[in-house]
């Protein structure tokens, strides 16, 4: 498909224009000024193919596979990083949100047992770790996340982000239709606001591309403490505007980035940090949801 063929009205009718200082007040559980969620991302990385992400470049440019160095890379999160992240939330007592492909609940079936054994809430999050735009059948693909959880937690995900935030332009009917009530992919706002598809509304819960560990850290090159200067200070203005109107931050990590020795620290500073002050709600994605309903009960 190519630009040409692609309407922009098919995306933007997916919602109406609504500016934040214009819409009626919303109001927390407690009457809190803000709600934080953090999103723990699981992926299923195949030795076999080309990586997501590299921290090596090829030598000499030249792509080869098997990708060891790479998949290794990710590989620690999974061996190691991801339980620093169950051991620092549960100390805090605190919930994740849990992103995860279909096959990772297999692949990894011992962090998502005890991702599910803490409490977390499963987000479905493709098959496998693929654009959506590269998977010949969507239907199928959400239909087996969707069981590959449920024959893990006993229930279906109710949420969805999509590998990379890729959606074509049936993606968001074809979530809908299988019984996802709320998407992360559209990252356009500090409230939940509500999508349009062909079966009825869905949800979109504020992600974030700012407050990720792959932007910060894999993209951009920082150093280990941007996740905590940059936190802070993306709290700091929600948490103000939060007086007048509620505002979401979300928090998005992966075991192979902010899991590593150097910068989990950084994270843990970030959670004290929000954890000293009044105010604060710390829900998961599910929980978001159910809170806007009942501000949106036609929703």
């Amino acid at each position: 498909m190519t630009d040409a063929d692609i309407d922009p009205a098919i995306i933007r009718d997916r919602l109406d224009y609504s500016p934040i200082v214009d819409r009626p007040r919303l109001r927390l559980p407690k009457g809190e000024r803000i709600a934080v969620w953090t999103i723990v991302n699981v992926e299923n990385w195949s030795p076999a193919g080309p990586m997501p992400r590299a921290v090596l470049p090829p030598p000499m440019g030249q792509p080869l596979l098997p990708d060891v160095p790479n998949w290794a890379w990710h590989e620690y999160g999974m061996r190691v990083g991801f339980w620093r992240f169950l051991e620092v939330l549960g100390k805090r007592n605190l919930r994740a949100s849990f992103a995860v492909n279909g096959s990772a609940c297999t692949v990894y079936e011992a962090a998502c047992r005890a991702a599910y054994a803490a409490g977390w809430d499963f987000i479905g999050h493709g098959f496998v770790q693929r654009p959506m735009h590269r998977v010949e059948d969507q239907a199928k693909a959400i239909a087996d996340t969707i069981a590959a959880i449920e024959a893990l937690t006993g229930a279906p995900p109710r949420g969805w982000e999509s590998p990379g935030l890729t959606e074509t332009l049936d993606t968001l009917d074809l979530l809908a239709a299988a019984g996802i009530e709320y998407v992360c992919d559209w990252c356009l706002d500090d409230q939940p606001v509500t999508l349009k598809t062909t079966s009825g509304p869905i949800v979109s819960v504020p992600y974030t591309v700012e407050i990720n560990d792959v932007v910060m850290t894999a993209v951009q090159g920082h150093r280990s403490d941007e996740i905590y200067r940059r936190g802070v200070d993306q709290f700091d203005r929600l948490y103000l505007e939060g007086s007048e109107n509620p505002r979401v931050m979300a928090i998005s990590i992966h075991p192979y980035l902010t899991g590593a020795p150097h910068r989990i620290k950084y994270l843990e500073m970030l959670y004290d940090y929000i954890l000293g002050h009044e105010g604060v709600a710390m829900l998961t994605g599910s929980e978001i949801l159910d809170w806007f309903k009942t501000q949106n009960p036609r929703d």
